[in-house]
């Protein structure tokens, strides 16, 4: 099980602070496609990631009891 925790316009938009996915090892792009294609109306591939607090690349390996969160481009002035 993979622990995915959302931040900022991701959360609003699907409504949830966390989700869970039951795999194993995806791929950051894997997830990230996954979860696009859940829930199209949010933006997951424009999001960074991080797994266990650590940011991460779209290659890097997310593993069965790791969380990875995904956090939205944050613009302002």
């Amino acid at each position: 099980m993979i622990k995915v925790l959302l931040f900022a316009q991701l959360q609003e938009e699907i409504g949830k602070r966390s989700l869970q996915l039951e795999a194993n090892e995806w791929t950051v792009k894997q997830v990230k496609e996954h979860l696009q294609q859940k829930y199209p109306h949010a933006l997951f591939q424009a999001a960074m990631a991080a797994i266990n607090e650590e940011y991460a690349f779209e290659e890097d390996i997310v593993k069965d009891g790791d969380t990875v969160a995904f956090l939205p481009p944050v613009s302002g002035g």
